[in-house]
């Protein structure tokens, strides 16, 4: 595993976007300007006019409860996923879980444009719900084709997007996360090999 915590990486990022979008506020919203400048920094819209908004919308949020809310997501289960695969893939599958998540809202819905992590934390929830040995067991003590198991999963994503259901909230995006999650974790997309007696392995937590 490389050295360093992707979890605290993401909280480090987090904060700086935030911290140059009150930057930008404040600093054109004295000539009443800032919403297009705010918008062509970190909106993901559709069409895509602005490519790498595909990454700062992921990193930028639109308030500081969302900010707090979304950090505090990513603690409860980044610090635990992120022992189980390297620095570089938890934040390659962070970045582009979240801007796929956040560019099918857009794509698929009437919303002006998305910015926020919560489609790629809702991955990293939907990583952990496919990829653990628990689910394993389960699955085989139920003894269910592949298709009916997608359907569990796709029963279980549908409840968890309802039950984060708000005013103002990408759902699509949170739902769309967390199905990518966990078609990620059944096929143990962000594990590493270990050496073990028998060869080597990739690692279920």
């Amino acid at each position: 595993m490389s050295r360093g915590s992707p979890t605290l990486d993401t909280l480090v990022v987090f904060a700086v976007v935030f911290a140059f979008q009150q930057l930008v506020v404040g600093l054109f919203g004295i000539f009443g300007a800032w919403r297009p400048v705010y918008a062509f920094l970190f909106v993901l819209d559709s069409p895509v006019s602005q490519p790498w908004t595909f990454v700062t919308s992921v990193y930028a949020h639109a308030g500081l409860g969302h900010l707090l809310s979304n950090a505090v997501a990513l603690v409860l289960v980044g610090f635990i996923l992120e022992r189980y695969t390297t620095r570089l893939r938890f934040h390659l599958f962070f970045v582009c879980t979240g801007a796929f998540a956040g560019f099918v809202q857009v794509l698929l819905t009437d919303a002006p444009g998305v910015l926020g992590a919560s489609g790629a934390v809702f991955a990293l929830y939907g990583y952990v719900l496919g990829g653990n040995r628990l689910t394993d067991g389960l699955l085989r003590n139920l003894d269910i084709p592949t298709w009916a198991e997608y359907g569990v999963f796709l029963v279980v994503a549908l409840v968890v997007t309802v039950a984060t259901g708000a005013p103002g909230v990408a759902l699509l995006a949170h739902f769309t996360g967390f199905l990518v999650g966990v078609a990620a974790g059944r096929v143990n997309l962000l594990a590493v090999s270990r050496s073990a007696p028998s060869g080597t392995r990739k690692e279920r937590y």
